[in-house]
């Protein structure tokens, strides 16, 4: 069984992405030369620290032995190793997109996640 890893990425970003055929990124992963990822245990984190409140977003799930060799866990945040892919997303791999919303909280809704 591959691992799924997961990607918080506007809404708008996904659709320019879905319409040309290829995702490279959003701006911090172009910037960085990796697309970002996170496991099922670091996406809730993620959300809170770097897209808090943020509205029209979408988590997308990925099966991450589609991606091969370019899928690279590294140390990151606390040491904690995340994945990270070097290549553009091969839509192949997607299993589902879903609204990350945010809830009366503040904090971001997660649909059910695997790991």
């Amino acid at each position: 069984m591959s691992i799924i890893v997961y990607k918080i990425v506007p809404a708008t970003v996904w659709q320019d992405a879905r319409e040309r055929g290829e995702f490279k990124g959003a701006s911090i992963d172009l910037t960085d030369g990796f697309i970002h990822l996170s496991t099922a245990a670091q996406a809730v984190e993620t959300a809170a620290r770097y897209f808090a409140g943020q509205e029209g977003l979408l988590l997308i799930a990925i099966d991450g032995g589609k991606l091969g060799d370019r899928l690279v866990f590294e140390a990151s945040r606390d040491s904690a190793l995340f994945p990270h892919l070097y290549a553009s997303l091969d839509f192949n791999a997607v299993l589902w997109e879903k609204p990350l919303p945010v809830g009366f909280d503040g904090a971001h809704v997660f649909p059910e996640l695997f790991a």
